[in-house]
C-alpha cells in the first residue's frame, strides 16, 4: 500500500521530505515504514490524504454472485453503503474494486459513476476496462443497466449527497 501511495506522491512531484511534511509525519518515520510489514493506520491515512487517496477497511463479506457470475446475488443496504463509500473515495485501483463484487458488475458501476461531473471520467472508464474489457461500450453498459440491482436513479443522488456531506 505504501508503494502505491509513494507512486502517487512521485506523480505529484513530491519528494519524501515534502510528502512527510504535508502529512504531518517526520521524514524518518516515512523511511522506517518502508522497512516494516505494518504501520499505524493514522499515519498511513495522513500520507494517503496528501496524495488525494484514502485508506479504509473493506468488508470482505460481499454477497455471492448470480449464477452467471456477472452480478451480486443481492443488494442489501450494507453492501450498497460499501459501494457508495468505494465510489466516493475516488480510488480507481482495480484490485480494490475487484474485492467488492463481480468484475462485470463493478465495471458497470465505474462506467455509471463516470457520468457524474465531479468524478474523473477518464480514470473511471479506464478502471472499468481493466475490470472487464468492453464494459464502457454502449451495448455492454445497456446490458448492465438492464440487469444490475443498482438503480442509477437511486444510487447517483445518494453518492452526490454523501459527497456533499463529506465536503
Amino acid at each position: 500500500m505504501l508503494d502505491i501511495l509513494a507512486h502517487k506522491a512521485r506523480v505529484l512531484g513530491l519528494t519524501d521530505t515534502e510528502w512527510a511534511a504535508r502529512a504531518g509525519v517526520r521524514k524518518e518515520t516515512l523511511s522506517r515504514l518502508r522497512g516494516r510489514e505494518s504501520c499505524d493506520f493514522a499515519t498511513l491515512q495522513s500520507l494517503a490524504r496528501v496524495v488525494g487517496a484514502s485508506v479504509s477497511v473493506i468488508d470482505g463479506s460481499t454477497p455471492g454472485s448470480t449464477e452467471d457470475g456477472l452480478f451480486p446475488a443481492q443488494l442489501h443496504r450494507e453492501y450498497e453503503e460499501q459501494l457508495l463509500d468505494l465510489c466516493a473515495s475516488g480510488d480507481v485501483e482495480p484490485e480494490r474494486w475487484r474485492h467488492c463484487g463481480p468484475a462485470f458488475f463493478m465495471a458497470g458501476l465505474a462506467v455509471m459513476v463516470a457520468s457524474v461531473p465531479e468524478f474523473d471520467r477518464r480514470s473511471l472508464l479506464d478502471l472499468a476496462e481493466a475490470l472487464h474489457a468492453g464494459s464502457s461500450q454502449v451495448g455492454v453498459f445497456a446490458l448492465w443497466l438492464e440487469r444490475s440491482p443498482v438503480r442509477p436513479s437511486r444510487f447517483l443522488p445518494m453518492l452526490s449527497a454523501g459527497m456533499r456531506r463529506a465536503a
